[in-house]
């Protein structure tokens, strides 16, 4: 039987700088480590700690795995210091994954917001690979500025993909920026899709989950297929610590994805 708690030896394969603050890490485990969109792993950094992050790459790609990562604490600072070659734990999956089954025929909506697009690029990767599956594809993402949009190379490559946009914004007027200026919910408010049956997957953070949710509902979503990534105050992965408690719910465990019907009950769930 395979040990969760075990980090698996994994090689860093290649580093890309995505922004200041934000960096793509491609891994190769020396032992298999699959997972599917929506699922997280725990990453350990020896010597430092571990955290948990959810894969962004395709989880049709199984000898590697990438992660992008912001700094924002004491293991993604340690991180940032690591090179090609040098190794690190990965244990999991953990949580559970997207119901690709349950999408087909349906227009798929995706709404990121700043590193929050890196969980949902493993989704996108996954629906690209059967796209002819789905009607459309609308990704729609916002950034705090021009030098904090990740994926900048991939963005013009999706908006290419048969029946797929992708629109984009940046929270206040730049010099440098010539396109949509308004925080994500902008791009919310014209939406061309059957409400009721349309798919949505969100990630970003909390405020932003929040204001999101409230404007698909009011736009006329069905809560059960508003889907967020809430990935808050997750720690062991296993539902063992009690760290990522809401209600009922390990956010580990029963997550990380739930659906606005699943969160409506919580006076404040973001």
């Amino acid at each position: 039987m395979k040990n969760l708690y075990r980090p698996i030896d994994s090689v860093i394969e290649d580093i890309k700088k995505e922004t200041s603050t934000i960096t793509t890490y491609r891994f190769r485990p020396k032992e298999p480590l699959t997972f599917e969109a929506g699922q997280f792993v725990e990453l350990t950094v020896p010597g430092v700690g571990e955290a948990p992050f959810t894969p962004s790459s395709n989880p049709n790609v199984k000898d590697t795995l990438e992660i992008t990562i912001m700094r924002v604490g004491t293991v993604t600072a340690a991180l940032e210091h690591m090179k090609v070659g040098d190794v690190v734990g990965l244990r999991g999956p953990y949580g559970k994954g997207y119901s690709f089954k349950d999408f087909a025929g349906k227009e798929i909506l995706i709404v990121g917001g700043g590193v929050g697009l890196a969980p949902l690029r493993s989704l996108i990767l996954a629906l690209f690979d059967e796209i002819d599956k789905y009607k459309k594809i609308s990704i729609r993402y916002g950034a705090r500025t021009p030098g904090d949009i990740v994926y900048r190379d991939l963005l013009p490559q999706w908006a290419k993909m048969r029946n797929t946009e992708v629109l984009l914004t940046i929270d206040a007027p730049h010099p440098d920026w010539t396109g949509t200026v308004g925080v994500i919910t902008v791009l919310l408010e014209d939406l061309p899709f059957d409400m009721k049956s349309a798919v949505a997957f969100v990630c970003g953070p909390p405020i932003m989950l929040k204001f999101v949710n409230m404007k698909l509902l009011e736009k006329g979503m069905d809560p059960n297929h508003i889907l967020h990534s809430m990935e808050r105050n997750m720690s062991c992965g296993l539902g063992k610590c009690g760290h990522c408690m809401m209600g009922e719910y390990y956010i580990c465990k029963d997550g990380p994805v739930l659906t606005a019907a699943q969160i409506a009950k919580f006076e404040d769930p973001f």
